[in-house]
């Protein structure tokens, strides 16, 4: 057994109920792994009844996304010598059938991949591109990500019009069903679980570019995603989350003055983005973005030591020198080509 499908799980026992069935009968051949964060519902119970041979991994509290699929990855590494792949999957994903045998014949063909995710579909609309990563992600110059099928809150109808290459490399791949090669993994460091949720994938695939590793999505592999199931696309807390950990991920990856020239002009942006926010009549996000810049300036140093070799220019898949913000907001396009 070379893949392990790990879903991390936090009183979600409603999501294991409607997906975990599904996942186990579409991934033929591989570990199924439910790491549970500390949680406190029947989640458990539910599982051993309904699906006794998906693997049960207990964690004692909620270390978040980073610091779940950090533990849990080296629990399976310890105890499942002949692992190779993990594919760090929400548990609000409905993988569609042979989903997995693209992303593994891949990563199997391509000893330099580190990572790979699946086409991201809506499972409202099936027909359309998920919001978490749609068809492989980007960056712009001025460190907002982005992804081949959807800039901000724009999601593109899918009509194969990314499926040419049929595993592009981009600069990053989508945590909710993110298939890593572990030695890849370990090798850039694992996820960083000072970011807790949000933005540590383009981190981590961040550090695998710069240690030598290439990320990719995959056209023949799709999978259906609720979205918002651990935290909704509306909370200000992921507001939060999203405009704190984008600056550190910067920060971290980045020679010294090319980060602080970014850093400066989102002071700018991020403060426009506030009064948007502010003119909506969501003063909690506005709030939140405020929270977010505190916070940045508070674990700067920790993160700006962090930095390491590698941090010299961006990856060569997926970024491009321009604002997507100005690009979208003004010039009014809602699909961003990698340059």
């Amino acid at each position: 057994m070379k893949t392990a499908v790990v879903i991390l799980n936090w009183n979600g026992r409603h999501w294991l109920e409607k997906f975990l069935p599904i996942v186990i009968e579409r991934s033929p051949n591989s570990l199924v792994v439910v790491a549970d964060n500390g949680s406190t519902d029947d989640s458990k119970e539910w599982t051993a009844t309904h699906c006794p041979q998906a693997y049960w991994l207990s964690i004692d509290q909620n270390l978040g996304y980073a610091g779940g699929y950090n533990h849990a990855l080296l629990a399976l590494k310890e105890g499942f010598a002949t692992l190779r792949y993990a594919v760090l999957m929400n548990s609000d994903i409905e993988p569609l059938d042979g989903w997995l045998a693209p992303l593994e014949d891949f990563m199997e063909s391509q000893p330099k991949a580190g990572a790979i995710q699946p086409k991201l579909l809506s499972y409202a609309d099936p027909g359309r591109f998920e919001y978490a990563g749609a068809m492989g992600g980007g960056m712009d110059h001025w460190g907002y990500p982005f992804a081949r099928g959807r800039v901000f809150d724009h999601c593109e109808v899918d009509e194969g019009q990314y499926d040419d290459p049929a595993f592009p490399e981009v600069f990053w791949a989508s945590g909710a069903c993110l298939m890593v090669r572990l030695e890849a993994f370990y090798a850039a460091g694992q996820l960083d679980p000072l970011l807790f949720a949000h933005m540590e994938e383009i981190d981590l695939c961040w550090r695998m570019w710069r240690t030598g590793f290439t990320v990719h999505a995959a056209a023949p592999s799709r999978v259906l995603h609720v979205g918002g199931g651990t935290l909704g696309a509306l909370s200000p807390q992921k507001t939060y989350l999203n405009f704190r950990n984008s600056l550190l991920v910067v920060v971290k990856n980045l020679p010294t003055l090319t980060a602080m020239r970014i850093v400066a002009a989102r002071l700018f942006l991020d403060g426009l983005a506030g009064l948007v926010f502010l003119f909506r009549g969501q003063g909690k996000h506005c709030l939140a973005i405020i929270r977010a810049h505190g916070s940045f300036y508070r674990l700067f140093a920790h993160f700006a030591l962090q930095r390491g070799p590698g941090a010299k220019a961006w990856p060569n898949a997926g970024h491009v020198n321009r604002s997507i913000v100005w690009a979208y907001h003004v010039q009014k396009k809602h699909q961003i080509p990698f340059s």
